[in-house]
């Protein structure tokens, strides 16, 4: 079996996998969007063998398909600052919403002793 073969199979599995998750609503669509636009674009490029031969060659790549998991790792890599991106801006949320909580809860306090 060839490597460009796996690569299909693994990519289409996976696009499988990831609309599944999406239809049971274990993952929300604003995140599946780019694991399946990875997916779609992984298939293509697994499709299209002299490109990826020929990014190999421009790249110095001496086996091909290790430009496939060149791409892959790339992907990654931004998923995982995106997500990063993500969770920041939730701490600072979730921060903020403890501050609030914790106003509310000692002017609920100070009000109970003045009645």
């Amino acid at each position: 079996m060839s490597i460009y073969v796996l690569s299909i199979s693994i990519a289409c599995l996976f696009l499988v996998f990831v609309l599944e998750l999406v239809r049971r609503q274990k993952l929300r669509e604003q995140y599946s969007l780019l694991w399946i636009l990875f997916s779609i674009i992984l298939v293509i490029i697994s499709l299209n063998v002299s490109f990826v031969e020929w990014v190999a060659d421009r790249l110095g790549v001496k086996y091909a398909p290790a430009v496939l998991f060149l791409f892959g790792l790339i992907f990654c890599f931004a998923f995982i600052l995106h997500l990063t991106i993500v969770i920041t801006r939730l701490t600072a949320q979730v921060l903020r919403l403890t501050q609030e909580i914790a106003i509310l809860k000692e002017r609920e306090a100070l009000h109970g002793q003045n009645d």
